[in-house]
């Protein structure tokens, strides 16, 4: 290990992990806490949805990325609470661990504004334990449909609602409809795959709302001629087990999920610092908390301005820098100097909408269709970590652009169950399990 200082990183994503990373050669030691034992490649994690990838191929031990830098040590462990007088992290199973640096980078989930009654029927998608769920929910969706003599429960079944039209929503009723359309269309004898509905709402007035209307208009374009059903400044109001409500119009489907808001890591409010409407926490300039120059939050937890009041997108870009800013503010410390303002250098945005289509905004530059496809293709694959993951990924998209194939269709997790509002364990009628 390091120095006799010791810096304590909350969350092995892009901001912790830029942090360890750039504290590397500093005379300290380092220690990263993660609930989860592997660092995610969360813009891919909708690959792993729609059975293109396996969770491998976009994931990799952070105990492994972390292996030669012999300052740093890892835990896997639940961070419950901090004591900021104490300067000591306790742990859920009790233990407690001092730090003279925090970082506080856990990152935010899914948020249903208020209706969290409906992630049990519109998982979102975060983490591979969700990005599995809802692979077992679509390919059941076609089992079931299969099976089913009804057309109008069939049709229930062969309906996919995707709630939030950001780049996640986006980039996932696409692939559903390349599922439909291409990977699943000769497998079934009583049903027609191509057949499927994929609905995306939003509840403003446009798709991709942070991008220029330029790009948004073009994305919409693209996404229809794909096969998606587009609706803008379209409010959800309910959601269950069979379907929709938006108002007082019904839109029947088995299989929703949520891609329409994020709430920050609880452990922020813990914090005991303001927070905005998210919950994600208002920093300093340089990142520290308000009143606190030994503790950083970063990434999809803090709450950063541009200079135009605009916030610092929730991306992996801006969370490495961050990381990288919170590095150097420690090392400055440690030298006896002033820490910096953070300062956002924006890389661009980037959404696939499906084979061959995608939308870019590079600053100056925007793209749209195959080139943008290919930039993206690019990024993407140059950011995931580790030699291994990027050649399987490649590897994975030339096959199935050549192919039209999806190479992870394994259901997973049990049978169907019946999640009803109602229902209790799922019921077997003459050997069939009762409906998802």
């Amino acid at each position: 290990m390091g120095g006799d200082r010791h810096v304590v990183i909350l969350g092995g994503g892009f901001g912790g992990l830029a942090t360890a990373a750039a504290l590397e050669t500093a005379p300290l030691s380092v220690t990263v806490i993660d609930r989860r034992n592997h660092h995610l490649f969360q813009p891919l994690l909708y690959q792993v949805a729609t059975a293109a990838l396996n969770p491998s191929d976009i994931a990799k031990p952070i105990r492994a990325i972390l292996r030669d830098q012999r300052n740093a040590r890892v835990i896997l462990g639940d961070a419950d609470t901090v004591d900021l007088d104490g300067k000591r992290v306790r742990l859920r199973d009790g233990e407690s661990i001092p730090y003279d640096d925090l970082v506080v980078a856990t990152g935010a989930r899914h948020a249903y504004f208020g209706n969290d009654h409906w992630e049990r029927h519109a998982p979102g998608l975060k983490t591979i334990e969700d990005a599995l769920e809802i692979r077992r929910r679509v390919l059941i969706a076609y089992e079931e449909a299969e099976r089913e003599t009804d057309p109008a429960l069939q049709a229930e079944w062969l309906t996919f609602v995707v709630v939030g039209a950001g780049p996640t929503g986006v980039e996932m009723a696409g692939s559903l409809v390349e599922i439909a359309r291409h990977a699943l269309a000769r497998d079934f004898r009583a049903v027609d795959p191509t057949r499927a509905r994929v609905i995306l709402l939003e509840g403003l007035d446009r798709v991709l709302p942070p991008y220029p209307p330029e790009l948004s208009g073009k994305a919409a374009a693209q996404l229809r001629r794909l096969g998606v059903t587009v609706r803008t400044g379209t409010r959800v109001t309910s959601i269950d087990a069979r379907g929709v409500d938006l108002g007082d119009e019904r839109i029947p489907a088995r299989t929703v999920i949520w891609a329409a808001g994020v709430a920050a890591s609880p452990l922020g409010r813990a914090l005991g610092g303001e927070t905005d409407r998210a919950g994600r926490v208002i920093v300093e300039a340089d990142l520290t908390l308000p009143g606190r120059s030994d503790v950083y939050v970063i990434g999809d937890l803090a709450s950063v301005k541009l200079d135009d009041g605009a916030p610092v997108p929730g991306v992996a870009p801006a969370a490495a820098q961050m990381g990288r800013h919170v590095a150097s503010c420690i090392r400055r410390r440690q030298a006896g100097q002033a820490t910096t303002a953070f300062r956002y250098a924006d890389k661009g945005s980037l959404a696939t909408i499906g084979r061959r289509s995608a939308v870019a905004d590079l600053g100056r530059i925007k793209l749209s269709g195959f080139s943008a496809w290919i930039a993206w293709l690019a990024i993407h694959v140059f950011f995931l970590i580790g030699f291994r993951n990027r050649i399987l990924v490649l590897l994975q998209w030339v096959w199935s652009y050549m192919t039209y194939g999806r190479g992870a269709r394994l259901i997973t997790g049990g049978p169907p169950e019946d999640i009803s509002e109602e229902a209790g364990p799922a019921r077997v009628e003459g050997g069939r399990p009762g409906p998802l």
